[in-house]
Formats: C-alpha cells, sequence, structure tokens
C-alpha cells in the first residue's frame, strides 16, 4: 500500500514561489513514474507535471511550462514541484499521485494512489 502526503502549499503573491512536497511511504517508490494534477475552484482535476520513476522524463501542461519544475529524490521518497512566477490562476487544491502505468502520464485515471491535497493560493 502506498501513502502519498502532500505539504507546502499556502498563500502568495503573483509572482513569488512555492515548493511543493509529496511524502511518499511504501514500498518501491523508486520504480514509478508521479504526478502533480490541481483543481481550480468549479474545475474538474488537471494535469499539471509528471516524471518517470529516475527522474529522467519530465512533461508538463503548457500552462506551467517554463515556470513550474518537477523533480524527484529517490532516496527521501519525495517528489517536488517548484512553482515560480505564480498567476492567480494557478490558485488550486494541488495533488501528487503515483501510477503503475507507464506512458500517458497526463491522464488521471492512469494512477492509482493519490494525497490528500494541498491548497496553493496566489492573490492579485
Amino acid at each position: 500500500q502506498v501513502q502519498l502526503v502532500e505539504s507546502g502549499g499556502g498563500l502568495v503573491q503573483a509572482g513569488g514561489s512555492l515548493r511543493l512536497s509529496c511524502a511518499a511511504s511504501g514500498r518501491a517508490f523508486s520504480r514509478y513514474a508521479m504526478g502533480w494534477f490541481r483543481q481550480r475552484p468549479g474545475n474538474e482535476r488537471e494535469f499539471v507535471a509528471a516524471i518517470g520513476w529516475n527522474g529522467g522524463t519530465t512533461d508538463y501542461t503548457d500552462s506551467v511550462k517554463g515556470r513550474f519544475t518537477i523533480s524527484r529524490d529517490n532516496a527521501k521518497n519525495t517528489v517536488f514541484l517548484q512553482m515560480n512566477s505564480l498567476k492567480p490562476e494557478d490558485t488550486a487544491v494541488y495533488y501528487c499521485a503515483l501510477t503503475y502505468s507507464i506512458g500517458s502520464y497526463y491522464l488521471s485515471n492512469k494512477y492509482g494512489y493519490w494525497g490528500q491535497g494541498t491548497q496553493v493560493t496566489v492573490s492579485s
């Protein structure tokens, strides 16, 4: 069984930065891809970023490219999302997730384990 716990959310002004962390418990974290998703008020959950098992592959939704960076530390069973140049439209609950699947990491139904989410609020 895998448990995921996000942290690092908060309130920040537009243009600011936050670093989200997701700590994983359970076996074999380092063997699987991880993703970050977000759910903005009144919207469905959407893909933000994903990273392959060894960090060699990353993917981002267009709206965050150049501003967000996903990374992982397999020795610490943790995945990160560095968010820079934040905009009010980035306001959302951010979730990390783990998938046993390969490919199509932008699809939420590929992920079998989810954290509880952390709120990010960007003020204008």
